[in-house]
């Protein structure tokens, strides 16, 4: 390698684990990491479009996301590939993990959305919660998890979301 030549970017296998099986798996770019948040981009690693009615994912999709080390959740940045910001989209998780190059992150199903404008905020999937059974194998668990998805509903209405992504 020149002295002239970029370093190749740092890259980590992200593996999302729902009820002790892998959900999915891809490779994203590190943009950093201070050691408690770290931040990731990947392009769209699902399978076709997924459409949810209120905001679809599909192929081109840049997700930008945000991971912590010592909070429930991580938040998605979703902007279509000519960058038009389409909202964020907040998974509640266990506090990430990472291991060498593999980030693992174990997904609760409650889920946030909040549009590119912030005027739609909507919870998704408590119904999944309720059938994961969480609550009654591990209710400080799932008292954790309500809990970070009140934080962050009450961010994204009240003010204070921005800080998380900046």
């Amino acid at each position: 390698m020149s002295a002239n030549s970029p370093e190749p970017a740092s890259q980590l296998d992200v593996i999302l684990v729902k009820a002790g099986r892998t959900k999915i798996r891809y490779t994203a770019e590190l943009l950093f990491d201070d050691g408690t948040r770290l931040a990731v981009r990947a392009p769209w690693a699902g399978d076709g479009v997924r459409d949810f009615g209120f905001v679809r994912f599909e192929h081109g999709d840049i997700f930008t996301e945000y991971y912590w080390r010592d909070r429930w959740y991580s938040v998605k940045e979703v902007r279509d590939r000519a960058g038009e910001l389409k909202g964020w989209y907040c998974d509640i998780t266990r506090p990430a993990t990472l291991s060498g190059t593999e980030l693992v992150v174990e997904d609760l199903d409650l889920d946030l959305w909040i549009s590119a404008d912030g005027t739609d905020v909507r919870r998704l999937d408590e119904d999944e919660f309720e059938e994961s059974g969480l609550a009654g194998s591990d209710p400080a668990a799932a008292a954790t998890a309500v809990a970070a998805l009140d934080e962050l509903e009450r961010l994204a209405r009240e003010g204070g979301f921005d800080a998380l992504v900046a």
